[in-house]
């Protein structure tokens, strides 16, 4: 099932939400936002996102951390992803910018429990983040003692929105040859 569409207030026109799959599967580094305890929070971490099961994201972390804590007791969460893909300089200060792709998931996480799965899940994980690693032949694979020692939250999507920024800089004298100054894009990355 596909998480709900949340509106885009600031630049709806930087809307994607056809491509929340994609950015999830590629970023690398997930910032899950909590309440625990009063107290807000945001904590990155490794995480395993597949497509094929566009509304679970799962998050890698330890038993002990106040993350785990609150998500496991029911706290609502934001989980973000974001890209960078260039670095945009502007002849004019305010037009400085950068080309991004982002997603903010919203929902609940529960606690994976099963080994079979979590040994899936962290095999998976490492095919992500190391393509053309395996386990058995390119590392060992997860023991009962490391499947039991680190924690895996299953975050389920309620919603989500998913935003870009590409191209060039869009300041006022950017296509002005005859303005001093210089601008155009730093790329980091283009996939």
């Amino acid at each position: 099932m596909q998480p709900k569409l949340v509106e885009i207030g600031r630049h709806p026109e930087r809307a994607v939400p056809e491509e929340a799959p994609s950015i999830l599967a590629a970023g690398l580094v997930a910032h899950v936002g909590f309440v625990h305890q009063g107290v807000p929070h945001v904590i990155p971490v490794n995480y395993q996102y597949d497509p094929a099961e566009p509304s679970s994201l799962y998050l890698h972390g330890s038993y002990d951390s106040r993350m785990f804590q609150a998500l496991v007791e029911g706290a609502r969460a934001c989980v973000t992803v974001t890209i960078v893909d260039g670095l945009v300089f502007s002849k004019t200060h305010r037009f400085h910018s950068n080309n991004y792709r982002s997603v903010i998931c919203y929902g609940k996480a529960l606690e994976v429990e099963d080994p079979a799965k979590k040994a899936s899940i962290f095999d998976a994980m490492v095919a992500r983040y190391f393509p053309g690693r395996t386990a058995g032949r390119d590392y060992e694979p997860a023991t009962r003692l490391d499947l039991d020692g680190t924690a895996v939250l299953e975050f389920q999507i309620d919603a989500w929105s998913a935003k870009a920024r590409r191209g060039g800089p869009k300041g006022p004298h950017d296509d002005d040859n005859s303005f001093p100054g210089s601008c155009g894009v730093i790329w980091l990355r283009q996939d």
